[in-house]
């Protein structure tokens, strides 16, 4: 546990928390495989978790296709400046992500049951995030028109990430994308580090790039009490 603790900080009792009841209820209902259970930490709560270096302070985010809450529920649980809404369209998740909200006391947590092409227009924020939603090419239609002009789409991908970047080219063309970039995080704490693409809303050209984030944004490891 020396790496979560590492990652996690004053809010690792929390974290804890969640793993119980992912490994519990989470199973029980199906959003997560019994096998994931002795691989939570390092998989899913220390990989969402890194994401955290590459959010902004104080930022509004979105968790596009949420399910079980990775990585929307680590990132609000790490960096309580981030008001991150949960958008998930099934009703079984919801009702999962309410109880988990209400278990872990996070008051900077809204659950929406919606898809994203439903809200689209509602609402724009900084950063939207999404984990084996949707292939990039269709991943982007959906988040960036949640994004205000600037905002960021951050993707966690896995082994074709950079197979998705080049075929989601025209995508994210069509739809104004000014950047878009493969970015790693979590050097020396999760191995293979988290590979994200990060694109950029905004009319303008698209570059594709690998780049290597800070380990953490300052202030992350803490939670207010």
């Amino acid at each position: 546990m020396g790496i979560a603790r590492e990652v996690f900080g004053d809010a690792l009792p929390v974290a804890e928390r969640y793993a119980a009841f992912l490994a519990e209820a989470g199973v029980e209902r199906g959003l997560i495989g019994p096998r994931e259970v002795d691989r939570l930490w390092e998989r899913h709560l220390i990989n969402c978790a890194v994401v955290s270096a590459a959010v902004p302070a104080d930022a509004q985010v979105v968790d596009v296709g949420s399910g079980a809450g990775l990585p929307g529920v680590v990132l609000a649980i790490v960096r309580p400046d981030l008001r991150v809404t949960l958008l998930e369209p099934l009703l079984r998740r919801t009702t999962f992500l309410d109880e988990c909200v209400e278990l872990l006391g996070l008051p900077n947590v809204e659950v929406r049951r919606a898809r994203a092409e439903e809200v689209a227009g509602e609402f724009s924020v900084d950063v939207a995030t999404a984990r084996a939603v949707a292939p990039l090419e269709r991943l982007v239609t959906w988040a960036l028109p949640l994004l205000r002009p600037g905002g960021e789409l951050l993707a966690l991908k896995g082994e074709r990430a950079a197979a998705e970047l080049d075929e989601a080219g025209p995508v994210l063309e069509r739809f104004g994308a000014r950047t878009a970039e493969l970015l790693q995080v979590g050097h020396g704490m999760v191995d293979p580090p988290t590979t994200l693409v990060r694109v950029v809303a905004g009319r303008g050209v698209v570059v594709g790039r690998r780049q290597r984030a800070p380990r953490r944004a300052k202030g992350s490891r803490k939670r207010s009490s």
